[in-house]
């Protein structure tokens, strides 16, 4: 065993029901244990101890737009309450592409999507973070060449191209969207003689909104928050829909859209300021949202 050398990991394929999707940015989770079960009897000095079923960690990756479709169907199947459960692998490559281990995973459920911030200063890359709940896993040992399917898609996409929409709000000069995550709960469905458990969709949850815009652009918001909060006329149909918009590098294509349902203003203060300080005067508006849709758009750039 003496020539036996590590190898230095650094890329990642993510597979999906048999479909090569891409190289990840990072992955984490996807671990085995089990808890420790003590029992207490007899006069005897010591406890006996065993193990209890085997528990599967979720894994969390970060993805970019330059993965395959597959995977974003998936993220869209799931925020319209579609729930596909997927069988899939992840694959460890060194950096000659040469494949080393891989995890699979089976029966997955989407629990996490996170949208990262959407900010005009922003200058580094931005990726979904994505966290899914397997109902078991399984570790092999790999080999063969890895490559990315097809030809090279999106470059990465940077926070500062986007653009926000709302209706009859002016939202030109949107500066910031603070992060967000839509969640949806994987429930374990215990039965006796299963050594691995069953995984059950709970309901889904969409954040609320937190969007920073220069003072000059509030006035549509300022009414609506007049109205909406201030005076109480917050019934359905004063509700507003919209969509964030990501962008290609050009600007001038659309990557992906992110739909907002029965959005509702609950509060709108000014940003703090300092005396003497040059600085652009923000307000803060902040949305509630009861449902919101993904779609991803195949568009080169």
């Amino acid at each position: 065993m003496g020539d036996v050398r590590s190898y230095v990991g650094g890329n990642f394929m993510f597979t999906l029901d048999k479909t090569k999707c891409g190289f990840v940015k990072s992955v984490d989770g996807g671990g085995v244990s089990a808890e420790v079960i003590v029992e207490h009897t007899g006069l005897s000095y010591f406890s006996k101890k065993h193990l209890g079923p085997p528990v599967y960690d979720d894994f969390t990756l970060e993805i970019g737009f330059s993965m395959g479709t597959a995977l974003y169907d998936w993220i869209s199947a799931s925020w319209q309450m579609n729930y596909q459960r997927k069988d899939g692998s992840i694959t460890a490559c060194d950096f000659k592409m040469e494949a080393h281990s891989q995890r699979q995973f089976f029966h997955a459920l989407i629990t996490e999507t996170g949208i990262p911030a959407c900010d005009g200063a922003s200058k580094t890359p931005g990726y979904i973070t994505l966290k899914f709940s397997p109902e078991y896993t399984r570790v092999l040992k790999a080999s063969g060449q890895e490559s990315a399917p097809g030809k090279s898609m999106q470059k990465l996409w940077l926070p500062q191209n986007f653009r926000l929409e709302i209706d009859d709000l002016d939202c030109s000069k949107v500066a910031r969207i603070e992060p967000f995550t839509v969640k949806q709960n994987a429930i374990s469905d215990d039965t006796g003689d299963a050594r691995d458990t069953a995984q059950e969709p709970g309901k889904i949850e969409f954040p609320n909104l937190k969007i920073s815009m220069s003072d000059v652009t509030s006035q549509t918001w300022r009414e609506w928050h007049e109205d909406f909060v201030i005076k109480g006329n917050n019934s359905e149909d004063k509700e507003r829909h919209g969509r964030l918009v990501f962008l290609t590098p050009n600007r001038q294509h659309e990557l992906a859209e992110i739909r907002f349902f029965n959005l509702g203003i609950f509060k709108l203060v000014d940003h703090k300021g300092e005396a003497s300080n040059d600085q652009i005067k923000r307000c803060v508006a902040e949305l509630y949202c009861e449902r919101m849709e993904f779609e991803y758009k195949s568009v080169e750039s």
